[in-house]
C-alpha cells in the first residue's frame, strides 16, 4: 500500500451499510443508522470550525459574499446557494434521497446543540487544533454518510456528480470545488481566515483518506 493510494479514490464504495438505492422509502436499518451517525459527526465538525474562530468554511464565505453583494441575510444566501447547487445536480444526474433532507436537519440541529458546550481557546494553537479536528470530523462524517447511499447533501452531491462525470479522484474534485468557492466568496467580500484555507485544501484529502480506509478495512473482514 502506497501513500498515494489514499488520494486516488474515484468513487464512494459499496460497503455493509450501503443501501441498494438512494431513493428507497424503507432503507435497511443499518444504512439509516450510519447515515444519521455520519451526519451527527459532520455537524460536530462544523461546530468545531465555528468555535475555533479562525475562519468559517468556504461555503459560508460564499454566503457572506452573496449576502453583501445582494443585500440578503446570510441565512437567505445560504438557502439560495443550496438551491442553485441542487439545480446543477440535474445535468449531473445526481439522485437525492432521505439523506439529502436529513443532511440539513441533522447538521443544523447538531451545530445548535453542541456549539454552546465546546470550549473556546483564546490562543491560536488551541484554535488551530480545534479547526483541524473540525475538518477531520467533517471528512469522517461525510465518508460515513455517503457510503450509506441514501442521498448526499447539496454540496457533497455536487462533488460525487462531478467526480462521476470527470472521472477524477474525489480528493481533486472536492478540493477544486472548495477553492473555487473560496475565491468566489472572497471576490464578493466574504471573509477568509486560516481555518477557511485549512478547510478548502484539507477536506478533500480527508474524505478520500476515510473512504479508502473504509474500503480496505471492511472489504477484508
Amino acid at each position: 500500500m502506497r501513500l498515494s493510494d489514499f488520494f486516488t479514490v474515484k468513487s464512494v464504495p459499496q460497503l455493509f451499510w450501503s443501501a441498494p438505492h438512494p431513493l428507497m422509502i424503507r432503507p435497511p436499518l443499518i444504512s439509516f443508522l450510519l447515515l444519521c451517525i455520519g451526519l451527527v459527526i459532520f455537524g460536530l465538525g462544523e461546530a468545531f470550525m465555528i468555535a475555533a474562530g479562525i475562519g468559517v468554511s468556504p461555503w459560508t464565505v460564499l454566503a457572506q459574499g452573496v449576502s453583501l453583494y445582494a443585500g440578503l441575510s446570510i441565512g437567505t444566501s445560504t438557502f439560495l446557494i443550496s438551491i442553485a447547487v441542487l439545480v446543477f445536480w440535474i445535468p449531473l444526474r445526481q439522485l437525492p434521497g432521505i439523506g439529502t433532507i436529513l443532511n440539513a436537519i441533522i447538521i443544523a440541529s447538531v451545530i445548535d446543540i453542541s456549539l454552546p458546550h465546546i470550549p473556546v481557546s483564546s490562543y491560536f494553537l488551541g484554535q488551530f487544533i480545534l479547526a483541524v479536528l473540525g475538518i477531520v470530523c467533517v471528512g469522517l462524517g461525510s465518508a460515513i454518510y455517503l457510503v450509506a447511499n441514501l442521498g448526499p447533501g447539496p454540496r457533497d452531491g455536487l462533488m460525487t456528480g462531478l467526480q462521476r462525470v470527470t472521472g477524477r479522484p474525489i480528493m481533486w474534485v472536492r478540493s477544486s470545488i472548495e477553492i473555487i468557492v473560496v475565491l468566489l466568496g472572497w471576490s464578493l467580500g466574504g471573509v477568509v481566515g486560516v481555518g477557511t484555507l485549512l478547510f478548502a485544501f484539507g477536506v478533500g484529502p480527508i474524505i478520500s483518506i476515510w473512504l479508502f480506509s473504509f474500503t480496505v478495512i471492511f472489504r477484508r473482514t
